[in-house]
């Protein structure tokens, strides 16, 4: 990387963290229809960031729903052109009650910065803005062709963006996505996701009909959808922790040896898992470390239920109605329309008599894989590894970033899933958190990635579509 563009990145280190500290300031919760305005004034803080970045095209585009931030420099003829994607939106900050800290009045402690957002995902979205910035404002242009997304609705699903994506399709035509919504493999040990697990959604109801009824005068004779609702759920597993559903595993690839062992040399270990989430007992599928389990295997969560009466004192009733939600994580060659079929029937087979069964299901997103060793892979591994000084991991996610698999069929490019965040930051917590120091890392490591993606032998810049 250039010295001069090294030590603006060094130089800038407390603007870099007002900058953040400003960013989180926004209360921008994209799914709270209460904070559209703050969603807004985000977006446009985040495209006068980037005019001061020297991105002078900086602008937004409306949405029905909250507008894209996009910029771009396309100054280098023949060079690859890279696309920044990254998310200005946060979760909802609640449980208000568990944040030390107003979770939207940044505070430092020690060499984090505490703040709903803070590492999901505005920290890395400066690494990115600010990463072009040291190369415009030391040498007046870039590297490579580079092309900035950023959204509003990613953490309700990204409703939007796909539109988006293939409307202007042929002006964006990126050789190479990067992405930095993801974890570190620990702390000064950088991780490049090569995959990611897709997800569906369910909105399960069992009811009978009628109100509800006196438990002294009907119970046990009456059908209770919250008792049966419960039963149907304990049967969604087998007694070895496999999702009891036929025909789910059909397409579910068999871990190679070396891919098993690979794991156990690089990936995180049972105990890390498990005291990250806080727990010291496993759970899951018998047969496959905690890693691989959130990983490599599909997963079926129960992540809400309600039903019945529990306010204060006590209402002896049968319930007319119970209600859960189900999440269920897919891997590679899994559909989600497929799963989300054979989920729903299995839900049908196990509704007793007398209940009337209710299944809403979204649309869902597909597992990735991302190709290491293709050249931007490689261009990023380098990158990190001067940055870090010490050779980053490839590991897979747990999690779904349904616009990865958008921008692979879409543009046929690989994505880079280089993250800045720590296993320890809170992401979607109270408390989030980012460790600055890792950030001006991240942020060398994104400078450098241009150099190296420019020299990586990639197709050439796109002929732009009118």
């Amino acid at each position: 990387m250039s010295a001069a563009s090294l030590a603006h990145i060094a130089a800038g280190r407390a603007r870099f963290a007002a900058d953040l500290a400003a960013f989180v300031r926004f209360a921008s919760v994209g799914a709270d229809p209460r904070r559209r305005d703050d969603v807004a004034a985000c977006a446009g803080w985040l495209a006068g960031r980037l005019r001061r970045a020297g991105l002078r095209d900086a602008a937004l585009a409306r949405t029905p729903g909250h507008p894209i931030v996009h910029a771009s420099w396309r100054g280098a003829p023949g060079a690859p052109t890279v696309l920044f994607y990254g998310h200005y939106d946060v979760q909802p900050p609640e449980p208000l009650h568990a944040w030390r800290t107003p979770p939207f009045a940044p505070a430092l402690a020690g060499e984090d910065l505490v703040g709903r957002g803070a590492c999901d995902d505005k920290g890395p979205v400066l690494c990115h803005v600010a990463a072009i910035e040291s190369h415009l404002a030391t040498s007046g242009r870039l590297p490579a062709n580079v092309v900035c997304v950023f959204e509003g609705e990613e953490e309700h699903g990204s409703p939007h963006l796909p539109a988006f994506l293939r409307a202007h399709r042929g002006r964006l035509a990126p050789d190479v996505a990067v992405m930095s919504d993801t974890r570190m493999r620990a702390p000064g040990w950088p991780a490049i996701i090569e995959g990611t697990r897709g997800a569906v959604s369910f909105e399960v109801e069992l009811s009978r009909s009628g109100d509800e009824l006196h438990a002294g005068q009907f119970g046990g004779a009456i059908a209770n959808p919250l008792e049966a609702l419960c039963a149907v759920l304990a049967q969604l597993h087998d007694e070895r922790g496999r999702i009891a559903v036929p025909g789910l595993y059909d397409r579910v690839r068999v871990l190679p040896p070396r891919e098993h062992a690979r794991f156990a040399v690089d990936a995180p270990t049972d105990g890390e898992l498990l005291r990250a989430g806080g727990s010291d007992d496993p759970a899951g599928e018998a047969g496959f470390s905690a890693y691989e389990r959130t990983t490599v295997r599909p997963a079926l969560t129960v992540t809400g239920l309600r039903g019945g009466y529990t306010g204060p004192g006590t209402q002896s009733a049968v319930p007319a109605g119970a209600q859960a939600r189900l999440n269920l994580r897919l891997v590679p060659d899994q559909d989600p329309q497929e799963a989300r079929r054979l989920v729903c029937a299995r839900l049908r087979a196990l509704t007793p008599a007398g209940l009337d069964l209710a299944v809403r299901a979204g649309p869902g997103s597909r597992a990735t894989t991302i190709d290491r060793s293709h050249p931007a892979m490689l261009a990023a591994a380098r990158a990190l590894r001067e940055a870090f000084g010490r050779e980053p991991v490839f590991i897979r996610s747990g999690g779904s970033i349904p616009i990865v698999d958008v921008v692979q069929r879409l543009f046929g490019v690989p994505v880079v899933l280089m993250g800045f965040a720590l296993p320890g930051d809170g992401m979607h917590a109270p408390n989030e958190r980012v460790n600055l120091p890792t950030l001006h890392r991240g942020t060398a490591a994104c400078a450098r990635f241009l150099e190296l993606v420019a020299a990586a032998g990639l197709p050439a810049e796109k002929e732009l579509a009118a």
